[in-house]
Formats: structure tokens, sequence, C-alpha cells
């Protein structure tokens, strides 16, 4: 089996909470990640989730990395996934970059 790295991981999980159009702002609610389980975001932009054992967890950490506090992914209009470092909350607690009001 090879590696998994965390970025993908993180990715698929990313894809997952930003892919439906956001018509309104509504209040965020937390990613629901289950353990044992990989999340994957292939070379096609397909996402996939796996069955993880514990026997390589080894390996599978070698190579991967953590992904910062404070990351935001979203979906760009290309249909490519991004992420960005830093602030997207306004200091009211609203998300920085919303629907137009």
């Amino acid at each position: 089996m090879t590696a998994f790295s965390i970025k993908p991981f993180a990715i698929a999980v990313a894809l997952g909470a930003f892919a439906a159009p956001a018509l309104a702002q509504v209040p965020a609610t937390p990613w629901e990640l289950k353990p044992d389980t990989g999340y994957a975001y292939d070379k096609e932009g397909k996402t996939f989730s796996y069955k993880m054992g514990t026997s390589n967890a080894g390996e599978l950490l070698k190579g991967a990395k953590k992904v910062p506090k404070g990351t935001l992914f979203f979906l760009g209009h290309n249909g490519q996934l991004y992420m960005r470092s830093g602030p997207y909350l306004e200091g009211d607690g609203k998300f920085k970059f919303g629907p137009d009001q």
C-alpha cells in the first residue's frame, strides 16, 4: 500500500464542504470527519473515502503534513480547489467572503 498524505485528505473534506454554491450566508457547521477513514481528492478532481487500518499507520504519517489552523479551502469558479491561510472571518465573526448583500 502506498503512503497516504494528509493533504489529499484535507482537500477532499474541503471539497465536500464547499461544493454547493452558497445562496445565503448560513451559520458555519463543523466537518464530520470519521476515525479510521481517509479522504482523497484525485488528479481528475474526484473525491473518495477509504476505510483505513492501523497496521501501517507509521507509513501513513511519513511525509504527511499537518494542516495549519486558520486554513480555508474553497472551490474556484474554474473548478480548481484552493486553500488559503489567513483570516477569513470579519471582526464580528461573519464570513469575510460571503455573498454580496
